[in-house]
C-alpha cells in the first residue's frame, strides 16, 4: 500500500533528511586515505545521529548490525563496516537511513578516497547524474516506469549497467514502504505518481555487467565481475510544484 503523505508530515520527513544530510557530509569529508576505517564512520554516524535525537535506522533493522552501510569498490550496497583500512584509489559508498520523530529519511553517496582513476571518478559522475536524471521524472501523473526508464537510459548511453535485483522504495513513516522503484524498466508503466507520495530513488550503477551476489556474511552485495560500483540516493517529495529533495541540508 502507498502511503500518502500531509505537507505536515513531508516537513518531518524533510527534518530528517537535514540530519542525514549533515551526517552524509560530515562522514564523507572525515575519509582519510589509509587511516580511516570503515568501522570508525559507523561510531561517528551513531554519535552525530544521537546528537542531532535522531536514530540510526538501519540499526537492528531485519537485524543488520550497524548504523550505516559501507560498500568499497565492487561492493555494491550492505556492505558491513569493519577495520579495513581505506587506500587512496578506493571509492566508498555510504548508505544511511535516519528516523527523527517517528518519520524517516534514507541517502546515499559515493566518495573517493584521495586521488581517484579518471575511470572511478566517471563512474561517480554518471551515477550521481542518473540520480537527478530520475528525480527529475518525479512529477504528479508520471509513472513509477519513467523514473525507472530515464535512469537506465541514462545510465546504458554511457556504458555502464543498472543493477536489477536491488531497488529504490517508498519512505517515510518507515524505512521502507510501497512502491518499489525499480533503476530499470519501461516508460509509462507502473504506479502513477501522486501528490504526497515519498520515494527513495538510488540508482545503483555497476562498471561492467548488471549481475551481483551476496557475500557469505548474507550482506554484503558486490559485482558479479569484481569490477567498481556506485551508489547515490536522495529521498524526494512528489508535489503539485514539481519533486522536493527532502535529504538536503
Amino acid at each position: 500500500m502507498i502511503i500518502l503523505k500531509s505537507p505536515a508530515e513531508i516537513e518531518k520527513i524533510r527534518a530528517a533528511g537535514k540530519v542525514l544530510a549533515r551526517i552524509l557530509r560530515t562522514l564523507s569529508e572525515s575519509i582519510t586515505p589509509g587511516v580511516t576505517t570503515t568501522a570508525d564512520l559507523d561510531a561517528l554516524a551513531a554519535i552525530l545521529a544521537k546528537e542531532a535525537g535522531a536514530r540510526a535506522a538501519f540499526k537492528g533493522y531485519m537485524g543488520y548490525p550497524a548504523h550505516i552501510c559501507t560498500s568499497v569498490n565492487h561492493q555494491v550496497v550492505h556492505g558491513l563496516p569493519s577495520n579495513r583500512v581505506l587506500m587512496p584509489g578506493d571509492i566508498l559508498s555510504i548508505d544511511m537511513g535516519v528516523e527523527l520523530d517517528g518519520y524517516y529519511a534514507d541517502a546515499a553517496v559515493t566518495v573517493p578516497v584521495g586521488e581517484i582513476t579518471p575511470e572511478a571518478q566517471r563512474l561517480l559522475d554518471i551515477t550521481r547524474q542518473a540520480l537527478y536524471v530520475g528525480i527529475d521524472q518525479a512529477q504528479v501523473g508520471k509513472r513509477i516506469g519513467d523514473i525507472a526508464s530515464a535512469i537506465q537510459k541514462f545510465v546504458e548511453r554511457h556504458g555502464y549497467s543498472v543493477v536489477r535485483e536491488l531497488v529504490g522504495h517508498g519512505v517515510g513513516k518507515k524505512i521502507h514502504e510501497d512502491p518499489p522503484v525499480p533503476n530499470y524498466g519501461k516508460p509509462g508503466t507502473g504506479p502513477v505518481l501522486r501528490e504526497g507520495m515519498t520515494l527513495a530513488i538510488e540508482p545503483m550503477v555497476n562498471q561492467g555487467k548488471s549481475q551481483v551476489f551476496c557475500l557469505s556474511d548474507k550482506w554484503t552485495i558486490v559485482t558479479e565481475d569484481g569490477k567498481l560500483s556506485a551508489h547515490f540516493e536522495h529521498t524526494v517529495a512528489i508535489t503539485r510544484k514539481g519533486p522536493l529533495i527532502l535529504t538536503v541540508e
